[in-house]
């Protein structure tokens, strides 16, 4: 419970803002309706009015007023430097591609809302995050319970540096090391390392610094622009964005258990892209470091650039994102050293704007020395009115990492796993973008036979939560 007050307080601290969100819409577009005139009686005669004094010309607001508070998704605020501050509230009509995670392209009606701040002096901020508290029970010989909170809070700057050159910072934490080094059950899930061993059927938690880093974008045309991103943690330009940040996941309380096949370096410690990009396509291409956080989650570790990766993202419409990446990574794996690993993603992703969000992907494994192994993962998120929303989540993967010990005679043997997830949030809106989801899931698995003795016939999962969000 301390952790989850601890995580409700970092949404909570932006929580008395939004009475300031509704101050003035005045420059996103947005007019208010004019009364209707009263009617004059047909037996009166027209009255002349009486002559007036020019009208006042409006005093200038002056530059030093409060900061502006505005409801604009992410894709017109992460965009703003693709335009001038002046045009920025056309973006998303214009079918800018909405940012996930690191430098990641959703579909432009993917936009996430968040609390956005006008403070003066040419800058733009947007505050969004979440905590969630979860009671989850996996069954089975290898299943176990536990309640515990996820939490994450992004804030993002936005400055011009003149007409051309826009500078975006950002910044991101969560207060997941308050919990157990070795993370929250998650049946088939593996990666990473708790008290000196590999974890297996858990999900590590995240570190304290999720993102800081910089982006300088370069207009060279007015429908082309350069960039270069990186800082001391974030994310390279390898896979789909990352699970948090995909809508097709919003309410999703299950980390994926192909994460280390897809999104697994978006905490990084160290990175450098540079990119070219117009709305339909993005090219870009990143030095890294390969090795993943090790279990010591409150600190930032040595940044370093021993690994690549390129990746190529095409946004036909705004309905639409589809990437495809490789990349090498460099001893991934803090107690395999030695093995590299290739990596190969592909990905769609579908936003209709009306509340339904998807995403199919592909991932190849390639270990140095080492075996294949290949994922497969295809999930959604629907809002089927404004409280009620379905969810679920198909994944396919070989894993080989399921019996670290070298004595078990089923060690390092390949597995081919399949898990079947669905469920449901109900959504109330609490205050401007405050926002309360309450929810569940179920899990089912397919398995080898040979798996039984250990993990049971039919082993489940279920999850009841509760998510306080900041946007979404």
């Amino acid at each position: 419970m301390k952790i989850f007050l601890h995580g409700a307080a970092a949404i909570a601290l932006a929580a008395p803002v939004p009475a300031f969100a509704q101050m003035d819409h005045s420059h996103m577009g947005h007019t208010m309706p004019m009364p209707a005139p009263t009617p004059v009686p047909k037996s009166a005669p027209t009255p002349v009015p009486a002559p007036t004094a020019p009208a006042a010309a409006p005093t200038p607001t002056p530059a030093t007023d409060a900061p502006a508070m505005t409801g604009m998704t992410e894709s017109e605020v992460k965009h703003m430097g693709h335009e001038s501050m002046a045009g920025m509230g056309n973006m998303a009509a214009q079918g800018a591609p909405a940012e996930g995670s690191g430098t990641a392209r959703l579909p432009a009606n993917d936009g996430h809302h968040g609390l956005h701040i006008m403070p003066g002096g040419g800058w733009t901020l947007m505050l969004h995050g979440y905590a969630a508290l979860t009671a989850t029970d996996d069954t089975g010989p290898r299943g176990d319970s536990k309640t515990y909170v996820n939490s994450h809070l992004m804030l993002t700057g936005l400055h011009d540096l003149g007409s051309r050159a826009h500078l975006q910072l950002r910044a991101g934490g969560s207060l997941e090391p308050l919990m157990r080094r070795d993370g929250y059950p998650s049946l088939f899930t593996t990666g990473e390392v708790a008290y000196g061993r590999p974890l297996v059927d858990r999900q590590h938690p995240h570190d304290l610094v999720i993102e800081l880093s910089a982006r300088v974008d370069y207009d060279i045309s007015d429908s082309t622009h350069v960039f270069v991103y990186g800082g001391p943690v974030a994310e390279p330009a390898l896979g789909p964005s990352a699970f948090i940040h995909r809508a097709s996941a919003q309410y999703n309380p299950d980390p994926p258990i192909t994460h280390h096949w897809f999104d697994s370096t978006h905490i990084t410690f160290g990175v450098v892209t540079a990119g070219i990009a117009t709305n339909r396509i993005q090219l870009e291409a990143s030095a890294f470091r390969g090795r993943e956080p090790d279990e010591h989650r409150f600190d930032i570790e040595t940044p370093k650039l021993d690994s690549w990766s390129v990746r190529a993202t095409f946004n036909p419409s705004p309905a639409w994102a589809i990437q495809v990446s490789h990349g090498f990574l460099k001893q991934p794996e803090e107690l395999e050293p030695g093995v590299d690993e290739h990596r190969t993603t592909a990905s769609v992703h579908y936003a209709n704007g009306r509340g339904l969000s998807a995403m199919l992907g592909f991932s190849d494994k390639d270990k140095s020395p080492g075996r294949m192994l290949t994922a497969f993962t295809g999930e959604a998120n629907w809002d089927l009115t404004a409280h009620h929303t379905l969810f679920g989540r198909i994944e396919n993967v070989r894993n080989d990492e399921l019996f670290p010990d070298p004595a078990s005679p089923l060690h390092d043997q390949p597995f081919r796993l399949t898990k079947f997830q669905a469920g449901y949030a109900y959504r109330l809106r609490l205050a401007g973008p405050v926002s309360l989801a309450l929810g569940g899931s179920v899990s089912a698995f397919a398995k080898p036979a040979a798996l039984d003795p250990y993990y049971g016939r039919n082993p489940m999962g279920f999850s009841l939560f509760a998510r306080l969000s900041l946007g979404h």
